[in-house]
């Protein structure tokens, strides 16, 4: 199943349209530079030819002719790799992972990423630059990726979008197969590198389903970790 795709975000120097593919309503994410027309898209999940309409979509958003600059993906998750080879390969982008899923990316989709990322890190294009947050615990080598409109803007002006993949959830984190020591690693994770970090107007876009905020989330954390999922 495809869902039309929208363009979610018209901020000051970017937008970032949303494409949700297949059975398992992935989200895919694109973001434009207005300036340069320098393109992220974020998990290339599934269905080559709706990302072709989402890229199409995204021809005008910019002042110069738009160009796929990198394809980074969230995390090994097979439902979050299944257009990236087609995708790569189409395209000629550069490819970009949390270093610790290089591997599982690599059996899922047989697309050996060229871009090893790690916390606290950026993924950068011309005029898009991503902080790169390491997300324990779902997978080895999950990422979200942040995008602060003031880093191109008077500092306090923008907003904060976090791309959190399957790492964060509105009511929870991602699925760490009820084994303690992975939820607890990436309860810890998220408290510590997208609470702690960001304010609560961040807006969280997820790998599935509807966005939240880090302010929407914050008081439910002492239950999530009581409850242990």
């Amino acid at each position: 199943m495809t869902v039309q795709s929208s363009l979610i975000h018209d901020l000051s120097a970017h937008t970032v349209r949303r494409l949700v593919v297949s059975a398992m309503y992935n989200n895919v994410y694109l973001i434009t530079s207005k300036t340069t027309g320098a393109q992220i898209l974020i998990d290339a999940a599934d269905d080559l030819p709706a990302i072709n309409v989402l890229l199409a979509d995204a021809a005008g958003d910019a002042i110069v002719p738009t160009k796929l600059a990198m394809i980074a993906t969230t995390h090994q998750h097979w439902d979050h790799v299944r257009a990236l080879a087609a995708l790569a390969g189409q395209s000629g982008a550069p490819t970009a992972a949390g270093a610790d899923d290089i591997a599982g990316i690599d059996a899922e989709a047989g697309v050996l990423i060229g871009h090893a990322l790690h916390n606290a890190g950026t993924l950068e294009v011309p005029g898009i630059k991503l902080a790169t947050t390491h997300l324990r615990g779902h997978t080895p080598g999950s990422m979200a990726y942040v995008l602060r409109e003031d880093t191109v803007q008077e500092a306090g002006n923008g907003k904060t979008l976090i791309f959190s993949g399957d790492s964060l959830f509105p009511g929870g984190v991602g699925n760490t197969d009820k084994d303690p020591k992975r939820f607890t690693q990436l309860l810890d994770d998220v408290q510590e590198r997208l609470f702690a970090a960001y304010g609560d107007e961040a807006i969280v876009l997820p790998g599935h389903g509807d966005a939240t905020t880090l302010g929407a989330e914050r008081p439910s954390l002492p239950e999530w970790r009581e409850r242990g999922w």
